[in-house]
């Protein structure tokens, strides 16, 4: 059997991916999918935490503008996040592994507030720690955060769950001469303008060495099998 090629991980979900074939909204067998794949990856003996959008219920760039502020949008967006990462983690635990919400937003009657040193103790105790509230602060993305978070707890690499499996030169169900790249450098994925993720979120990878793996949420089993270096995927770094 294959050993995971990291240690310590973690994954970063969009908020869409957790809507389904829906498209908005909290799809449950979905959910409990990438529920089942994460406790998957843990049984490799890798600690990790998922950092979740919230774009399957309100993405706040979307509703700026429109008698609200960037700020006050963005907070509302977090608040999204939170919510979904507290489905995400009552379906780990439901499935047996046990699981903690920690918000970047202060709201302890709900789940717990982000702390370097307490997340440390979680995933050292072999907890799958759901990341939520983004980084707390406004005009950030959840890629941010998920290169941000993954640097504070020492992991390996961010591997970022899309509907794709890799990084394309454009968007493969709109373009299909769209060329997939086996890997990218940090540079030459902000130089290309590549939208898998933001520029923000490549320069902070590229600032701390960080690879960034990029492959589909779509197929089960698919966060174990790029552990293993076996799935289909695209890796940035370097």
């Amino acid at each position: 059997m294959a050993k995971a090629a990291y240690r310590r991980v973690i994954v970063k979900v969009s908020g869409e991916a957790l809507s389904g074939p829906e498209g908005f909204g909290i799809h449950q067998p979905t959910i409990d999918r990438i529920a089942r794949d994460v406790i998957a990856a843990r049984k490799l003996g890798v600690r990790l935490g998922v950092v979740v959008g919230g774009g399957n219920i309100l993405r706040g760039v979307k509703i700026s503008g429109k008698g609200l502020s960037r700020p006050t949008a963005d907070s509302m967006g977090m608040l999204a996040t939170v919510m979904n990462a507290l489905v995400l983690e009552a379906a780990i635990e439901r499935l047996g592994a046990p699981a903690r919400t920690m918000s970047a937003l202060a709201m302890p009657q709900v789940c717990e507030t982000y702390e370097r040193a307490r997340a440390m103790r979680h995933f050292d105790e072999d907890r799958i720690v759901v990341f939520a509230g983004g980084t707390g602060n406004p005009f950030f993305t959840t890629d941010t955060t998920a290169v941000l978070r993954a640097a504070e707890m020492e992991c390996d690499a961010v591997l970022k769950a899309t509907d794709v499996d890799g990084v394309y030169s454009a968007d493969p169900k709109k373009d299909p001469k769209a060329k997939r790249y086996a890997s990218l450098t940090h540079r030459e994925a902000i130089e290309r303008d590549l939208k898998v993720m933001d520029a923000t979120a490549f320069a902070l990878a590229r600032e701390n060495g960080m690879p960034i793996i990029v492959f589909s949420i779509r197929v089960s089993g698919a966060i174990e099998a790029v552990l293993r270096g076996k799935g289909r995927a695209t890796v940035v770094g370097g």
